[in-house]
């Protein structure tokens, strides 16, 4: 019978976030890392193949903290899916807020910006599932390729806005981050406009009218 961990994940995630934040780099080893804390080598592996493994899963639990207090409120469950986003966007940026040092270490320790996203690589996983589930209004083409499409482009775009809002919060250096609040709103309202689906239906429409009574005038 396997013996139960004397650690948890989140105390080994908590141990390597204050190791990294005091030394500016990572642990050694996961052998002097587990040694230094008091735990069992083998009890790191149960949670963590290696310490990238937990940078990334970093990420995965802000968002999954968020979704655990979004989904305490009656309120958020009854919210429209730009309401939803927007109470997610806020509640995320809370959770970054209260881990900033970290977060702003992660993801400025490499020159290269496109190692520094791989960190963030289970965060998108994550959120583009939850893009997904907020079942946002297309426009319905009766046709499965164009859909797939849509989605997958709506998933891509919702990602990148993510990526860009975190960026500005990053660099933001108004009291309690009063930009961010600002962009965030802005941002997600703007993108809403612009896929919201009952004008362009409505553009459509006419233009399939215009197109049929320039069929039957011929």
């Amino acid at each position: 019978m396997t013996q139960e961990s004397t650690i948890t994940k989140i105390e080994i995630i908590t141990l390597y976030m204050d190791y990294v934040l005091a030394n500016s780099e990572n642990p050694k080893s996961v052998y002097t890392f587990a040694k230094t804390n008091n735990f069992e080598e083998t009890d790191f592996y149960k949670f963590f193949a290696s310490f990238k493994a937990i940078e990334k899963n970093i990420f995965a639990v802000f968002f999954e903290n968020t979704i655990a207090v979004l989904n305490k409120s009656e309120t958020y469950i009854n919210y429209d899916s730009r309401n939803k986003l927007l109470s997610f966007y806020f509640t995320f940026f809370e959770n970054l807020t209260a881990n900033r040092s970290y977060v702003v270490y992660a993801l400025n320790r490499n020159k290269n910006k496109l190692k520094s996203l791989q960190s963030l690589s289970s965060l998108k996983h994550h959120f583009t599932k939850y893009i997904e589930h907020l079942n946002i209004e297309i426009i319905d083409f009766k046709e499965d390729k164009i859909e797939k499409f849509q989605k997958k482009a709506l998933t891509e775009s919702a990602w990148l806005q993510l990526v860009l809002t975190i960026k500005f919060w990053i660099e933001d250096t108004s009291a309690s981050f009063e930009k961010t609040d600002v962009f965030i709103e802005k941002s997600v309202n703007t993108s809403f406009n612009v896929i919201e689906t009952a004008p362009i239906k409505s553009v459509i429409d006419l233009g399939k009218f215009l197109f049929k009574e320039k069929f039957k005038i011929n």
